[in-house]
């Protein structure tokens, strides 16, 4: 290994020393990229990565749209209503709360795509059915935590962690989200849902429930179908308008004029501006807030969302232009049966350090593709591991959003609501892995 490479890992191992010590995750990551530009001599490079992600509709239309979408719901008080529609049936066996929770979760987190917003609807109903149903306030935290972060988003086409895959491969998020995605993202549910509900019996048999003060009365409200339904609009407008149901189409006009370019990106956004529309009707007495509420979801995810990623890019252009990538590369070439292993844990180490999984999947996806191409292994189901592996880690990670936020919503630590959850994670990730090298999934 040259001079240069190790000092292009001592800048590395610096910026996630930086960022665990509480440094902001965008100043550390953005500092070692221009110093790994230097280091390779190439600055402009990580300029262009800059200016390219921070202008670009590939990102910036479908995450804020879908970011402003979910503020309406809340404006609204759809994504509660949709949360209890689906906690209903749990409600009534006490046995299955937690499994139930996990899953419902995991199924609010499909459209609303954040997993911070889903948290915050699932908590105002879940807290106090725990609470009542004798649950501490760490197995409620860390069962949030898990349901709200454990991957549902990537089964939405608008999920930005398939447009970084989309972005390399060609392939349209209908197909990945429909056929490269659940493979992978099912077996891990299973496995580490089961895992977590056993060390859930477990542990509070041995503990003592801590009382917690209900969130919010709003579960109180009657139930209305129709506002339950809303945050589905824009998920079935994507699915249906695309293979394999293609039961309309949408005219380009509508998004474009001439050029094409971008035009899947403005799909989704179309679809989340017609949510705001249907959810606007379905709250008429709500509606006057909704275009503001929009608004300040798509400056919520341009400022949370989209920076991460536009560092994280400026981070994974500086591996590669000092020639990491290429080490990274070489070292998979001459070891194939390291390429499963390596797209599961340097993508999940990437997310437990800055907390995000859209950024690990954007600045790591591309680092993989070439050596699994290379290895006839199909990019997609790669590019679906990096993402799957990514949102175990962020899941794990104490500074990501979610993890912050239940722990608000709960009173616990975020530090130990990951702990729970950290080893049905890595039993559930490993199992995903083995499935994957077995040739099963």
């Amino acid at each position: 290994m040259t001079l240069v490479l190790l000092a292009a890992l001592a800048i590395v191992f610096a910026a996630i020393v930086a960022s665990m010590r509480g440094i902001d995750v965008r100043l550390s990551l953005f500092v070692a990229a221009l110093l790994l530009g230097a280091l390779a001599g190439d600055l402009p490079a990580i300029s262009r990565a800059f200016f390219e992600t921070f202008s670009s509709e590939k990102f910036v239309v479908p995450i804020c749209s879908a970011m402003g979408f979910a503020y309406v719901l809340k404006q609204t008080g759809s994504d509660t209503q949709f949360v209890r529609l689906l906690i209903a049936p749990v409600r009534r066996i006490g046995w299955l709360l937690v499994p139930g929770v996990v899953l419902v979760g995991f199924t609010v987190n499909v459209p609303l795509i954040s997993q911070a917003s889903t948290a915050v609807c699932l908590g105002t109903v879940v807290v106090p059915l725990m609470q009542a149903a004798g649950y501490s306030r760490r197995t409620i935290g860390s069962t949030l935590l898990l349901g709200a972060s454990i991957g549902g988003e990537l089964l939405n086409p608008g999920a930005p962690e398939l447009l970084s895959i989309k972005k390399f491969t060609g392939t349209d998020t209908q197909i990945l989200s429909q056929h490269y995605i659940p493979q992978l993202v099912f077996p891990l549910l299973g496995i580490t849902t089961v895992a977590f509900w056993l060390q859930t019996i477990w542990l509070e048999r041995k503990s003592k429930p801590t009382p917690i003060e209900p969130t919010s009365a709003v579960a109180l409200e009657p139930l209305n179908p129709l506002r339950a339904a809303v945050p589905l609009v824009p998920l079935g407008l994507l699915l249906l308008s695309g293979p394999p149901f293609s039961l309309f189409h949408i005219p380009d006009f509508w998004l474009t004029i001439g050029s094409v370019d971008g035009l899947r990106s403005r799909q989704i956004g179309l679809a989340m501006l017609v949510g705001v529309i249907v959810a606007a009707l379905a709250a008429p007495r709500k509606a006057k807030g909704c275009m503001k509420a929009f608004f300040e979801g798509a400056g919520y995810g341009f400022a949370n969302i989209v920076s991460l990623i536009v560092i994280a890019t400026c981070f994974g252009e500086g591996i590669r232009v000092v020639g990491l990538a290429d080490a990274l590369g070489e070292f998979i070439r001459g070891n194939p049966s390291w390429l499963h292993p390596l797209t599961a844990a340097v993508p999940w180490a990437f997310a437990w350090v800055s907390g995000s999984g859209m950024a690990s999947t954007q600045s790591l996806f591309g680092f993989f593709s070439e050596p699994a191409a290379n290895l006839q292994q199909d990019p997609n189901s790669i590019g679906a591991m990096v993402a799957v592996s990514s949102a175990v880690g962020r899941t794990m990670s104490p500074v990501a959003a979610v993890a912050l936020m239940c722990g608000t919503l709960t009173g616990e630590s975020p530090v130990a609501l990951v702990k729970r959850v950290a080893g049905p994670l890595l039993i559930g990730l490993a199992g995903v892995v083995l499935l994957r090298m077995l040739g099963w999934v």
